[in-house]
């Protein structure tokens, strides 16, 4: 019997976030990685996100938190905040970067990588590690309006995984969340969190 697939996931928290959030679910991280478990052996779970600089208390830490204890590595990047020509305040921080020298070292050692991002400037790193031999999936979604995927990373990917489709696997228990009621007594920070998603896991 042939060993089982050694895998990595690479997800791009916010790009998940937000198609979740297009779909009408919140991802259960805990849900997600036995998910994964389950299609082979997983090497790594990577969880990339940014943090804003000078900002004491941040919506995404309990979820980071908990990712760090529980299986996932998670790679953070502070933001940088300027403003623009035109006197705007504005935040900049990707962590496109660091996904791909992640990917880039492990391509060696992988035999398939899941990426959750729908972001076209992927493109050209899956073409870099679908030359070492690495079986590709991009996991994202084209049932949202407009569609998360741009369609270069689509057209690249081995295989294309809608988002979609895993919802009943993945998405967290309605169950789970606090009644309104609740929400409403808790303090702000927890009301702080629970609208700008990321999901507070228990």
């Amino acid at each position: 019997m042939s060993p089982p697939a050694r895998i990595a996931l690479f997800i791009d928290g916010a790009n998940l976030y937000s198609t979740a959030r297009a779909l009408g679910f919140d991802v259960d991280y805990r849900r997600l990685l036995k998910e994964f478990q389950d299609r082979g052996a997983l090497l790594r779970a990577f969880y990339y996100t940014t943090i804003i600089e000078d900002q004491e208390y941040t919506s995404i830490r309990p979820l980071i938190d908990w990712l760090d204890y529980n299986g996932y590595t998670v790679v953070t990047k502070l933001t940088k905040e300027f403003i623009d020509s035109s006197g705007r305040r504005k935040v900049k921080g990707s962590m496109n970067i660091e996904l791909a020298v992640n990917a880039m070292e492990l391509a060696d050692h992988i035999d398939a990588m899941f990426l959750f991002s729908g972001d076209g400037d992927f493109r050209p790193l899956l073409e870099a590690v679908q030359r070492r031999g690495v079986h590709v999936t991009v996991v994202s979604t084209l049932v949202s309006q407009p569609p998360m995927v741009a369609d270069e990373l689509r057209r690249q990917a081995d295989t294309f995984l809608d988002l979609a489709d895993l919802k009943s696997k993945l998405g967290r228990d309605p169950s789970e969340r606090p009644p309104a009621r609740d929400v409403r007594q808790q303090s702000p920070q927890f009301l702080r969190a629970t609208v700008n998603g990321n999901g507070l896991v228990k």
